[in-house]
């Protein structure tokens, strides 16, 4: 079993049918880590698909249910917040993001992200620290 850090755009792929839901869903076979900021996240992901009509109110509402049924180790933001600001402050991206990339650095493990513009910030020429952290979910080798 591979550890992995997952983000919310990972997590919602797992809740509600999109692009890289199949890719997403075969990531629950890892070993898998997030900040708790991931609850939080994701169940925003979820009012807005509602909000626009993507989804019911009542998925919405069960797929926040099925979210807590997933086997996660969960890490405290308050552990992360030191790293996460610094990240952000260098890469010139949302501190949210960077808790995720913080954690993935700590653990040495890979942060497997839908996020393209964070994964594109993190493999540029001034961060090349970065690289080897983020993982795209669409990445031909996963």
């Amino acid at each position: 079993m591979t550890a992995v850090v997952v983000d919310a755009s990972v997590a919602v792929k797992w809740l509600v049918a999109e692009a890289g839901t199949d890719t997403a869903l075969a990531l629950l076979g890892d070993e898998l880590h997030a900040p708790d900021l991931i609850h939080a996240e994701v169940a925003n992901i979820l009012w807005k698909k509602q909000l626009r009509g993507e989804i019911d109110p009542e998925l919405a509402a069960y797929s926040a249910e099925v979210l807590t049924h997933v086997q996660m180790r969960i890490e405290a933001c308050a552990t992360l917040l030191i790293d996460a600001v610094a990240l952000a402050v260098r890469l010139g991206h949302p501190a949210y993001d960077c808790f995720y990339l913080a954690l993935a650095q700590r653990m040495g493990a890979p942060l497997v992200t839908a996020d393209k513009r964070l994964a594109a910030r993190c493999q540029q020429s001034d961060t090349p620290d970065l690289g080897g952290f983020v993982r795209l979910l669409t990445a031909p080798d996963h």
